[in-house]
């Protein structure tokens, strides 16, 4: 810690960070979905992916079409409170639990779009603790705020202790390029302007013409006001006026002020008109359930999706995402969350007309999630905010799997390409860990991909000869480069300028880890602790780190 010259989070095995390799994603058609009939403005391009998490945003990292897009990323990662529940292993050791979420607030940011922003859900285990860790992630400055949610509207009395009815949503936006939206009017908000005296400009309210401020303090805001009823003038006794007089007279002109309807009030206000005021209102840091919904109400969601006997025990309420998505983005903004859960970000994403991509480890991406979103894109899906947002159906998403890992030990332990690999999946795979977008040619056969306008790569398992590097070269050209990725090749290819070439799988040999396909920290996979102490208490420096060779 000498060296350390900032303020920071620490934690055992901080500096271990994973190798992770870029996975290719595989559809699986039987469970992508899709409308039987187009309507205008549906989106098809939804994604929902089976797999570790860490592994699928590493595969939308290194994709061109997803790195740099994300508007919205909200996540309700594991709380870590220390049980087991039903469809998640909820009880990470805590410095192995912010090491996890370390790694996949890396990657979130970059693929964040510059005025994006990430909501992250929490209680008081770790809330605090991932505030300091989102500091050091995205910067201090790109905090935007601290949110309490209202999850329960009672208390029971056989409770000791101070009870919690509120978790917290934690919003950091990537750049200052994020704004956040304003949200919608409600009745009663729009209910407090009306129009006594019929004013042709339409409804309005009326606004304190006196300053906190008293006649001492502003002497500037000081000054007397006819009445127009009486013809007497109204002077300050106790508070200033507002405004200036300059502005003052500027309202007189405009017939602002207000007296009353027969000029019974002793002092003016001003008249603000509903159509001169933002169309929205100003968000703020609590969010009572009446507004967003509790987790009641979001069992209740899950019970008419899948029954009484299969519900998540942690479920968040449709109105809580969609009071997110309103702030956070627009119609068809792309929103991301990387623990899926029971699918509640992407039923609501797709309702409000925003694309989505949910990824999601447990087999409930097929139980639940599935055919949950099957409900929402035939429209029989009638609770959350269905009503809400005029949700008639339509739409669809694709399912995906990870792809196995690129290689595989051979029977005398060398790495070699994996057996389940064809000629497609590998040029895909090699596109991603060379940072080119996979598009192949139906022009030219050595036109895998791209990397910008004018270089390409191209991937086989041939062996090549000089004779037939020297001919691809001339195709190439001379304004146009070509990485190739193959077996094998004859020396001599260093002498053509416009081509590299590169041996698989050599070549990414020790990019990364291979043949692991499991980050999720699961319980039974936790460092055993050692012996509790003499009080009871087990002592932190006396657990075995397993990630360090058995050193504490």
């Amino acid at each position: 810690m000498a060296g350390k010259t900032k303020l920071e989070l620490t934690w055992i095995g901080k500096d271990i960070r994973p190798r992770l390799e870029p996975r290719i994603l595989i559809e699986e058609p039987e469970f992508s979905y899709h409308a039987e009939a187009r309507r205008e403005g549906d989106i098809f391009d939804n994604v929902l992916i089976h797999g570790d998490n860490l592994l699928a945003l590493k595969a939308l990292e290194t994709d061109p079409s997803v790195r740099g897009k994300v508007k919205c990323v909200f996540i309700d990662p594991p709380y870590n409170t220390g049980s087991a529940f039903t469809h998640y292993d909820d009880g990470l050791e805590h410095s192995l639990w912010l090491g996890m979420m370390r790694d996949r607030l890396d990657i979130l940011r970059e693929i964040m779009s510059n005025d994006g922003s990430i909501w992250i859900t929490l209680d008081d285990n770790e809330a605090h603790y991932m505030k300091v860790l989102c500091d050091e992630v995205f910067g201090r400055g790109n905090f935007v705020r601290h949110i309490a949610w209202q999850k329960k509207y009672s208390v029971s009395n056989n409770f000791k202790g101070i009870a919690s009815i509120v978790d917290h949503i934690l919003v950091y936006r990537k750049t200052s390029d994020f704004q956040n939206n304003l949200l919608p009017r409600s009745g009663d908000a729009s209910a407090r302007y009306s129009n006594p005296d019929n004013d042709p400009r339409g409804p309005w309210k009326a606004v304190d013409y006196l300053n906190q401020a008293s006649v001492k303090q502003r002497p500037n805001l000081v000054y007397p006001i006819r009445n127009p009823f009486t013809g007497e003038d109204v002077y300050n006794r106790i508070k200033a006026w507002k405004y200036e007089k300059q502005t003052h007279e500027i309202h007189v002109l405009e017939k602002r002020l207000w007296w009353g309807i027969n000029g019974e009030n002793s002092v003016p206000a001003l008249k603000l008109f509903l159509s001169e005021v933002r169309d929205g209102m100003t968000p703020h840091n609590w969010w009572p359930h009446s507004e967003v919904g509790h987790t009641d109400e979001a069992k209740k969601e899950m019970i008419g999706l899948y029954g009484p006997d299969d519900v998540f025990d942690t479920p968040k309420p449709e109105r809580l995402l969609q009071r997110v998505m309103s702030l956070a983005t627009s119609p068809g903004d792309l929103v991301l969350d990387s623990f899926a859960g029971s699918g509640t970000t992407g039923a609501v994403a797709h309702k409000m007309g925003r694309r989505w991509i949910m990824v999601e480890l447990g087999d409930h991406a097929k139980t639940h999630i599935a055919p949950r979103m099957k409900k929402v894109i035939d429209g029989q899906d009638k609770g959350g905010v269905t009503e809400a947002t005029n949700w008639k159906g339509g739409g669809g998403y694709r399912f995906f799997r990870l792809a196995p890992s690129l290689l595989e030990k051979d029977q005398w332990g060398n790495w070699v390409i994996r057996r389940e690999y064809n000629a497609e999946m590998l040029a895909e795979a090699m596109c991603k860990h060379f940072n080119f977008t996979y598009a192949p040619s139906t022009e030219h056969y050595w036109m895998h991909g791209h990397s910008s306008e004018n270089a390409f790569i191209w991937v086989t398992t041939n062996s090549l000869t000089f004779d037939q590097l020297r001919a691809i070269s001339d195709e190439v050209g001379e304004n146009r480069s070509l990485l190739i990725c193959c077996t094998a090749y004859e020396s001599g290819a260093e002498r053509l300028d416009n081509l590299t070439v590169r041996k698989i799988p050599q070549a990414v040999l020790a990019a990364c880890e291979w043949g692991k396909d499991d980050y999720s920290l699961k319980i039974e996979a936790l460092p055993m602790m050692a012996d509790e102490d003499d009080n009871g208490t087990p002592d932190l420096f006396d657990q075995v780190d397993d990630r360090n060779g058995g050193e504490a």
